[in-house]
């Protein structure tokens, strides 16, 4: 298998004057209902704030993004839907799961990339969703889906075996794209926030998606009021590369995960490190944490662990010594959706745990 880790408000209304329309936008160009407010007329003009609206009105124009071609940067596009999307395609299980907590499951005509075990609280309704592809799926099938939208992880936004096909070329065909903000790099928490809102928006399920991200914001809260008292600590991603072999990687572009990871006390040892980097290094830099990526397919969690612990050349490590290598759900850390906080929640109870 290709390398997992790789592939990867409202404005203020303006014056309200007697028998003007008070209108306001959002920052994503949705023209909402306008509010009308008519002051008494023996009364003064006065200024009011009209309250957001929460429905939709079509057409809607989104900021998202496009690249140049696999490994270019991404920059603004903008995506703009006449009407809500009837029939979409979410590239990794990850995105699937966050429609599905929105209400859209019946709008799904495929998912694809299971690499986890999944979400149990969704699990009967992600039955209900065809699975185009157990790992990553081609453009082919994606366009044989017959889309009006793919939205999903950015890097497999790509023109490849394991690609849904570029934004481009998608666009160039009729179907929208959507590329979760949480997937680009130098996104934040904040990131997914923002995925969650403009879907309300796309969708027209803006009372949801105010709902589910103010729980969210509240679990956010949790984690970091619980990690205070422990004090910061440094982490390095690792896996196993073969028979027990530790392979390590910088996770530089992965800053959702390490902004979540912050909410912990973890910060990334090798979060500016660009290329390979070696067993030298680690031992070198000596991380208090390791966490181990596991993902459907991929080898025993045990077994690498057993390995790690028994390696010689990895004794000095603090992580070895102290028992702090903890595997973690590839699905849930790189689906770059709301499953993190379930990782996040069960690492930090392991890491309490372990004191």
């Amino acid at each position: 298998m290709k390398n997992v880790f790789k592939r990867y408000v409202p404005l203020l209304a303006v014056l309200v004057m007697a028998v003007m329309i008070a209108a306001c936008s959002s920052d994503t160009k949705n023209a909402n209902k306008a509010a009308e407010s008519a002051a008494p007329a023996s009364s003064p003009t006065t200024t009011e704030e009209a309250a957001p609206s929460t429905k939709t009105v079509y057409p809607l124009t989104i900021e998202n993004y496009t690249n140049n071609g696999e490994g270019t940067e991404w920059k603004a596009k903008s995506q703009t839907f006449d009407k809500a999307p009837e029939k979409v395609v979410a590239n990794t299980q990850g995105a699937a799961e966050l429609l599905i907590k929105l209400g859209l499951t019946d709008k799904m005509v495929g998912v694809a990339a299971l690499y986890g075990a999944g979400d149990p609280a969704v699990q009967e309704e992600f039955k209900k969703i065809p699975v185009i592809s157990k790992g990553y799926a081609s453009k082919e099938l994606v366009v044989g889906a017959s889309p009006d939208l793919v939205l999903g992880r950015s890097d497999l936004y790509a023109d490849a075996d394991w690609g849904v096909g570029t934004v481009e070329g998608l666009n160039e065909l009729g179907i929208k794209t959507f590329v979760q903000n949480t997937s680009v790099k130098g996104s934040t928490l904040d990131s997914l926030y923002k995925d969650i809102e403009q879907i309300g928006q796309i969708f027209d399920v803006q009372e949801n998606a105010a709902a589910y991200i103010a729980e969210l914001k509240e679990r956010a809260q949790t984690l970091k009021d619980k990690s205070a008292v422990s004090g910061e600590k440094t982490f390095a991603y690792v896996s196993d590369g073969g028979n027990g072999a530790i392979a390590i990687y910088s996770g530089n572009v992965d800053t959702f995960a390490g902004d979540v990871l912050g909410l912990l006390g973890l910060k990334n040892s090798f979060g500016t490190v660009t290329g390979d980097i070696s067993k030298e290094q680690l031992i070198a830099t000596n991380p208090d944490v390791l966490l181990l990526s596991v993902y459907t397919g991929g080898v025993d969690p045990e077994q690498t662990l057993k390995a790690f612990y028994a390696d010689p050349s990895l004794q000095s490590l603090n992580a070895v010594k102290n028992k702090t290598i903890y595997p973690i759900d590839f699905n849930q850390f790189w689906g770059y959706s709301y499953s993190i906080f379930d990782g996040a929640e069960k690492l930090a109870s392991e890491i309490t745990a372990n004191k």
